[in-house]
């Protein structure tokens, strides 16, 4: 396991953002694929497609900060 060494200002941005993705992001996202979800057809359906997309993105980055705010060492 690998230690992250951050400044306090550096975490405090990351928690910021991560705040901001589980609060304004994730919500965002899942109202997306609900409204793409009936317009019908999702095979061909980019809008769908994209809400997932976006999806992915920020699910991953909300793990990779999550990670990176446990195994912190600020400095």
């Amino acid at each position: 396991m690998s230690t992250y060494p951050m400044t306090a200002e550096g975490e405090q941005r990351l928690r910021k953002e991560l705040e901001h993705l589980k609060k304004v992001e994730r919500p965002r996202i899942v109202q997306a694929i609900a409204e793409a979800r009936e317009h019908g057809d999702l095979k061909e359906n980019a809008e769908y497609h994209a809400a997932r997309e976006q999806q992915s993105f920020t699910e991953g980055r909300i793990m990779e900060i999550e990670g990176k705010l446990s195994n912190a060492q600020v400095i």
